[in-house]
């Protein structure tokens, strides 16, 4: 089910939203009623996706209880390895097995196993868990706090990624409790402007950029095109994925709970470290504290923190798919990441403007390959970027939306800030929010269905 299709916002939400605050005295009611919601919302899509995230929240739960009684490690490290052989097995068996088979000159045959939707959120989920708890966090839960924390249904398929700590202590306030009305109605504040970067801004772009990106699969596109594709996808997947996690944020605020921030105006960075302060920063931080400190992050001399950080975002690049058009991608980052930091080092710093250009820049073509469906592909798109193939000119369908988003992502609001702001919500803003929630419901009903970019990682 998709946030912004008709189908959530006119008949599963209200629905869901008005049973939570009529069984809201209860704790085991409202947490029973949610948990139930989220999974036929993840069932929707396809019912044999279920089973899955079923039985693999059930066995973390009792490798947890085993853990709590007996207090092995030994069986969090077990567990840890359990979830990583699933995503192995689901996002990267193919992968693997044909590199290997290319290695060895023997033909693959596609094993085309069914990829659960969010396989890798809601597995880093669950491992985060296992090793804040190998760290030595004494947080034991009991099974309907576990199982609403791994399956609410706001930040199941595509973040942010939340940690236990940061959730499981809200389900015991009652939603009923002061300030009911402000989380209602900034929630939907929130869900409304998330819905017109989707469907106004990102659903806009995205014609171009596949009728470019499909052409340079075939064939080349002269610079103006290659610009508009890579230019028109930063702007796409910014709109897209940003406005889901401002989706997730203002339902997840409906219902009482409050989620952390995941962007805070990435494309005004001023440096790639900047960058990934703010750009998926729930995955930065999962990334830092899970893989990058772990490796020995800057504490074994220069060379060895510039190893960390690339092989990190090779990790994250793999991480977002199987394939090598995102480890060219992951990598491209660790090595700017990696300059970055021995740039920073010395003591010289680039003025502000020029800082932003330089990173908004690599930022742009580093999009490239992740967008691109293969390398071959990447390498044309970024050859017409050069120019190799002429100047030549673009034709793009509601052009004015690519400079007006331009703006917007650089110059607009901070949503992320946006959402931490706890003031009595304005009655004037009810007129022109509802007016807004109309507008885009037309939207929704009159294009085909598009997912969200993040969907299939």
């Amino acid at each position: 089910m998709l946030f912004h299709s008709q189908a959530f916002i006119l008949g599963f939400l209200p629905v869901v939203l008005a049973a939570y605050y009529a069984v809201a005295a209860s704790r085991v009611a409202r947490q029973l009623l949610l948990i139930t919601a989220s999974l036929v919302f993840y069932g929707w899509w396809n019912i044999a996706y279920v089973p899955l995230l079923a039985l693999l929240t059930v066995a973390n739960w009792l490798i947890v209880r085993l853990f709590g009684k007996s207090g092995r490690v030994s069986l969090l490290t077990a567990g840890v390895v359990l979830n990583l052989a699933v995503l192995a097995v689901f996002k990267y068996a193919d992968f693997l097995g044909a590199n290997f088979a290319l290695a060895l000159g023997r033909p693959w045959t596609p094993l085309d196993i069914l990829l659960p939707l969010g396989i890798s959120f809601f597995v880093f989920q669950k491992i985060s868990y296992l090793i804040d708890l190998r760290r030595g966090d004494r947080h034991l839960y009991g099974f309907l706090d576990f199982c609403l924390f791994v399956s609410f249904f706001p930040m199941l398929i595509a973040g942010p990624l939340v940690r236990h700590n940061e959730i499981i202590h809200q389900f015991r306030a009652d939603p009923r409790r002061v300030g009911m009305w402000d989380n209602l109605s900034h929630g939907a504040v929130l869900f409304v402007l998330g819905l017109f970067k989707k469907l106004a801004i990102a659903d806009t772009l995205a014609p171009n950029v596949d009728r470019l990106f499909t052409h340079a699969a075939s064939g080349t596109l002269n610079a103006a095109e290659a610009w508009a594709a890579a230019s028109g996808y930063a702007l796409q997947i910014y709109f897209d994925f940003s406005g889901y996690s401002d989706m997730a944020i203002g339902l997840a605020l409906m219902f009482g709970f409050v989620l952390p921030a995941n962007f805070n105006t990435p494309y005004a960075a001023t440096s790639i470290r900047d960058f990934w302060r703010r750009w998926h920063m729930t995955l930065s931080r999962f990334l830092r504290d899970y893989l990058y400190i772990p490796l020995g992050g800057n504490r074994h001399g220069q060379w060895r923190q510039a190893g960390n950080v690339v092989l990190t975002m090779l990790l994250g690049g793999l991480w977002h798919g199987a394939g090598w058009n995102f480890v060219v991608w992951g990598g491209a980052h660790g090595a700017a990441l990696a300059a970055n930091g021995a740039w920073h080092r010395t003591g010289w710093r680039f003025p502000r403007s020029l800082g932003w250009a330089l990173t908004l820049l690599f930022v742009v073509v580093a999009w490239v390959p992740f967008r691109a469906p293969d390398l071959a592909t990447a390498s044309r798109v970024l050859a017409s970027m050069a120019a190799l193939d002429g100047i030549g000119r673009v034709r793009l369908e509601d052009g004015l939306m690519f400079p007006l988003a331009a703006i917007v992502a650089v110059a607009g609001p901070r949503i992320a800030r946006l959402a931490r702001i706890r003031r009595t919500p304005r009655p004037w803003m009810a007129i022109p929010m509802a007016l807004a929630l109309v507008y885009l419901l037309l939207l929704s009903g009159g294009r085909t269905g598009t997912t969200f970019i993040y969907f299939q990682f």
